[in-house]
């Protein structure tokens, strides 16, 4: 489940995450064409989310989970050619529905039922630690067949040469998610009563209804969109230290690479903390933190000869968005959420908070590519430092809101 869980997105996200410099120049993409490509995937998953999400709530996840791993490596062989603008708009919406309407609510609904009722931190701290883990070594795998097939310096290579080694990188990631894709088929047994698991009442849009009636509900929308859209700000950090702080392609990636292995460290240590305390707290000191940090990138002083600066604040800003990525489907429980109506409320719940699909990289595009330079990053970490306040808002409402029913 963890594997699945962040090879899902290999194709669609980390790659361009990872490599993005890369990526640009051998798509022939600008940052803004780039971000809309992103803005399509996140329309389709849009009504996936809430769609697949139901269907969580009726099906046992080894399929569902499963299928959606297949269909989604299949568009990477299409990556893999280089092709158009417009081809790789339907491809990313094609992303948008094998790697959410099958996938998502299935997931966070079994990863729920295996932390039972005391150990919701945990299984949650390790299911996105576990990600985090899998992305790091991804990442450095990639990085590393990247290198190897670059037959010439990074910075006299070709573009066809540049094409032919990240091609090698987009094959090797697919045929890994179509393997997976095979062993949870073949391997993936969760066994519980079916009554603990799916709802008795079949009836969609009654049990939507039912969910979006809980306060603690359309909070987590907040804080899941806040903390999201720290996460998708993830995607330019490779970019940033190749842009502002001089560093070449594969240094840039390497970057990206190894800030991703704070995420396992992170995930683990909240997951196990949430539990001897309580999760929303956890969520308030990470909005905190990424306050802190992104106000520092906003403001500028992280520039080409601050090397040491940049990594300390990269790795305080990755701190706060990875502690709140564990958690925040953690605090289901704590809003009173019922489990067996988990899949619809992930859906409600995500078809809000994961909107920074659509509309995020298209932002961050635009700035960047109409503000050369650090000015662009000023701006995107001037909203990311928007959007923790909200966040710690929406938190800190959640906290006050839990404590009164627990009293």
């Amino acid at each position: 489940m963890i594997l699945s869980g962040e090879l899902i997105f290999i194709l669609p996200y980390f790659l361009s995450r990872v490599f993005r410099p890369t990526f640009l120049a051998v798509f022939n993409l600008n940052n803004f064409e780039l971000g809309s490509l992103f803005s399509v995937y996140g329309t389709v998953a849009l009504f996936s989310y809430i769609f697949g999400g139901t269907l969580a709530d009726i099906f046992l996840p080894r399929k569902l989970i499963s299928y959606s791993l297949i269909l989604t490596a299949l568009g990477g062989f299409i990556l893999a050619t280089f092709p158009s603008y417009r081809i790789l708009q339907i491809l990313y919406g094609y992303w948008g529905f094998t790697s959410v309407f099958l996938f998502w609510g299935a997931m966070i609904k079994a990863t729920r039922i295996w932390g039972g009722t005391q150990n919701q931190g945990q299984a949650f701290g390790f299911l996105d630690g576990g990600r985090g883990l899998t992305a790091a070594l991804m990442g450095t795998i990639g990085v590393a067949i990247f290198s190897i097939f670059l037959t010439d310096d990074i910075l006299t290579a070709s573009i066809n040469e540049r094409q032919d080694a990240f091609r090698n990188v987009i094959l090797f990631s697919s045929i890994i998610v179509a393997i997976t894709g095979i062993v949870v088929f073949l391997f993936m047994k969760i066994k519980i009563e079916e009554d603990v698991y799916q709802s008795k009442d079949k009836k969609s849009f009654k049990n939507i209804i039912s969910i979006l009636k809980l306060e603690s509900v359309w909070l987590l929308m907040t804080i899941i969109l806040c903390a999201y859209f720290g996460y998708k700000v993830t995607d330019i950090y490779s970019l940033y230290a190749s842009d502002v702080m001089g560093y070449d392609e594969v240094k840039a990636a390497n970057i990206a690479s190894l800030q991703l292995y704070l995420r396992p460290i992170t995930c683990f240590t909240v997951g196990f903390l949430a539990d001897q305390s309580n999760g929303i707290s956890w969520i308030i000191n990470g909005f905190l933190v990424m306050l802190f940090g992104s106000f520092f990138f906003a403001s500028g002083f992280l520039v080409a000869n601050q090397y040491i600066l940049f990594l300390i604040s990269l790795i305080i800003l990755a701190i706060g968005t990875y502690a709140m990525r564990a958690l925040y489907f953690a605090i289901l429980k704590e809003g009173n959420v019922p489990i067996t109506l988990t899949g619809t409320a992930v859906g409600v719940i995500s078809l809000i908070g994961y909107t920074p699909d659509i509309f995020a990289g298209p932002l961050m595009g635009y700035f960047l590519d109409k503000h050369p330079g650090i000015e662009g990053y000023q701006y995107v970490f001037s909203f990311l430092s928007v959007a923790a306040i909200l966040g710690l808002l929406a938190s800190l409402r959640f906290s006050t809101k839990t404590k009164e029913k627990r009293i």
